[in-house]
């Protein structure tokens, strides 16, 4: 039973507003994140927050934004029809057959990171399934400079997915696992997916748990995420996104590594680290779809163009509290 089971993919998140008015929404501009690993979709109504959809990507970047935005939008009964607005990001942005515009998921996530943790993030660690990026930003979300690694999966998510595979650790349980320890062992020599493999299995052989085997896979790729890091140079003023950002096992050795505590979002939100790039997207075209609207002389609700979004009045912009 457990050879059939995919130990690499994570578990689909989805949130709709609660209590939602159906006909009170308007506006509605969506953001589509399609990654090499993983699509999101979120839908905003006159800048607010209302439905977010994380899904594996499958093998067809136009299927994969259609499902995540289905995912988003079927539940609150929002169709392609109702949206005013589109952009696509990511790996398979150029791929996201109803978007009215592309943009890329550095800018997004910048951009997302800073409607989620606040404007005072300066440095963001971007952990995607591919590939690692380093951003630094100003109080307004806009993109100052960046850095990536190579083009290998090293180091990110899919190179998490294979060390789940190997060792038939659900990926969601591997950071609290790897710190199931007595003492932290030393990093795997390579975190190449093919020789961390092979690496991981001899030390099976040779008598280690399994909890200290991910503890020093998970060491390995903070090591080498922290080199990117100190590469960029981080402020304090620090927060992580992407999927791995949910990875303990990581993120709390990455801190350690360069003496940085990641930005915490408060435990009662919604917002997931995986989506920031879906809803840097989806503010960018709540924007776009209001530069429109005003280019046109096509007045919003009332009679007036519909007011930019006050990042002043942060707070309610954002969803509401788990279970509030």
């Amino acid at each position: 039973m457990d050879g059939q089971r995919e130990f690499w993919r994570w578990s689909e998140r989805s949130w709709q507003a609660p209590d939602l008015d159906r006909q009170a929404v308007t506006a509605v501009t969506a953001g589509i994140d399609v990654g090499s690993v993983s699509s999101q979709a979120v839908l905003l109504a006159g800048g607010r927050l209302v439905s977010f959809f994380s899904t594996r990507t499958g093998s067809s970047s136009p299927d994969s934004a259609v499902r995540a935005f289905k995912g988003a939008g079927e539940p609150l009964g929002i169709t392609l029809d109702d949206v005013s607005y589109t952009v696509g990001t990511g790996y398979g942005r150029v791929n996201v057959p109803f978007a009215d515009r592309t943009i890329t998921e550095i800018a997004c996530h910048a951009r997302g990171a800073n409607f989620m943790a606040g404007p005072a993030v300066r440095t963001i660690l971007d952990m995607g399934g591919q590939d690692c990026k380093v951003i630094r930003c100003d109080e307004r979300g806009k993109v100052l400079n960046f850095i990536m690694n190579d083009k290998c999966a090293a180091g990110t998510g899919r190179g998490m997915e294979v060390i789940a595979d190997v060792l038939s650790v659900p990926i969601e349980e591997i950071g609290r696992r790897s710190f199931e320890i007595d003492d932290e062992p030393p990093p795997v020599s390579n975190v190449c997916t093919v020789f961390a493999k092979s690496e991981a299995t001899s030390l099976l052989r040779a008598g280690w748990s399994v909890e200290r085997v991910l503890a020093a896979y998970c060491a390995a790729m903070a090591q080498r995420v922290a080199g990117l890091i100190e590469r960029m140079g981080v402020e304090r003023e620090f927060f992580i996104t992407g999927g791995i950002g949910k990875n303990v096992g990581v993120t709390r050795r990455i801190e350690r590594l360069i003496g940085v505590e990641a930005l915490r979002l408060p435990e009662d939100s919604v917002f997931d680290p995986q989506i920031a790039g879906a809803l840097g997207a989806a503010l960018f075209a709540h924007s776009l779809h209001r530069k429109r609207e005003k280019e046109r002389g096509v007045a919003a609700g009332a009679g007036a163009v519909m007011p930019p979004v006050d990042t002043a009045a942060r707070k309610d912009l954002w969803p509401p509290a788990a279970g509030r």
